[in-house]
């Protein structure tokens, strides 16, 4: 039996991996030190690599951005804590003017290997600006890598590819996953940046997720089961790069696609994933492609009403009979 870890605890395992492995590797964000951080997904970190290594930070995500954008530059390998994916709208000027370009503007002289961790998705009620998904809003700033993990040991395997990588990197840990549990990793493991999982066989429907709705389509796949219809279900880990190849191999055995996503359907990453489909896949497809995506409306504090807004098992499921029934 492998041991189990919880999503919340891997990452702090992650981190400590590599913080290990490299001495260049610094930690730097609010509360991230001794208090191990707000989400507890840095405990015990301060106390093995101490105030040298693990930095807490003034209130400032413009502050921590560009700190951790000049240490990175001058040989460190710095992994940024934004608190809550909505703030990185508080330094966007960094993250998506001045970090991803200066490797390519430098003719490669310069190379910003940070990560950026940040706090991503709702479902716990935590109102309109503390539970966006905003993996869309990076995604379309050239030169960032993005990695959105679903699983405790991908955390550990992601992040250590993400700390390793000479590019910069985002990586959005989900709040409604942290009290998640599932296989620690192994030592030593790395997940390649770009390398999609399948996280179900099926025959009948292929499901594209990420992050947090990979377990809700896990869940839906569990559901449909009975009425006879067979979901595959592709965890794409990453949006950047993008690993298109098992999403199109897939549809070659199934025929039939859904993307469910979190953020916003207005440009959306399964808009991105469809239109691929279209282009590369169109002579594979029985049924349109359809996605199950969050509403283009501000996250609600009352829990019934956030519902109404982001994907569910219910909406999965109702989708995926529509479309079986095409």
């Amino acid at each position: 039996m492998a041991d189990l870890t919880t999503y919340r605890d891997a990452v702090a395992d992650g981190i400590a991996r590599e913080l290990r492995r490299d001495p260049t590797v610094v930690c730097l964000g609010e509360d991230i030190g001794a208090a191990g951080g707000v989400f507890k997904t840095t405990v015990g970190l301060f106390e093995e690599f101490g105030a040298e290594r693990v930095w807490d930070t003034p209130i400032s995500e413009q502050a921590i951005m560009g700190a951790a954008m000049g240490a990175a530059m001058t040989g460190m390998r710095p992994v940024a804590e934004i608190m809550f994916s909505d703030f990185l709208a508080c330094c966007w000027d960094y993250l998506a003017n001045e970090i991803p370009k200066a490797r390519y503007m430098t003719g490669g002289q310069v190379t910003v290997p940070l990560v950026v961790r940040t706090a991503n998705g709702g479902g716990l009620g935590f109102g309109a600006q503390h539970s966006q998904s905003v993996e869309n809003w990076v995604m379309t700033v050239p030169g960032l890598k993005i990695a959105a993990p679903s699983t405790p040991s991908d955390v550990v395997g992601l992040m250590a590819s993400a700390i390793r990588s000479d590019d910069p990197v985002v990586v959005f840990e989900h709040k409604g996953l942290l009290a998640s549990k599932g296989e620690a990793a192994p030592p030593e493991y790395v997940v390649p940046l770009g390398e999609a999982r399948i996280a179900r066989e099926g025959s009948d429907v292929t499901v594209v997720a990420l992050a947090a709705t990979v377990p809700l389509a896990l869940a839906a796949a569990a559901d449909l089961d009975a009425e006879g219809i067979s979901l595959e279900v592709i965890d794409l880990r990453c949006l950047i790069p993008l690993d298109m190849a098992t999403v199109l191999a897939s549809l070659e055995k199934t025929s039939r696609l859904v993307v469910v996503e979190e953020n916003p359907f207005q440009g959306g990453w399964g808009a991105t994933v469809a239109s691929i489909v279209a282009d590369e896949g169109f002579e594979m497809l029985d049924a349109p492609v359809r996605r199950v995506a969050g509403e283009n409306v501000p996250l609600p504090f009352a829990d019934a009403l956030e519902q109404q807004v982001i994907p569910t098992v219910a909406k999965l499921v109702e989708e995926v009979r529509r479309l079986t029934a095409y």
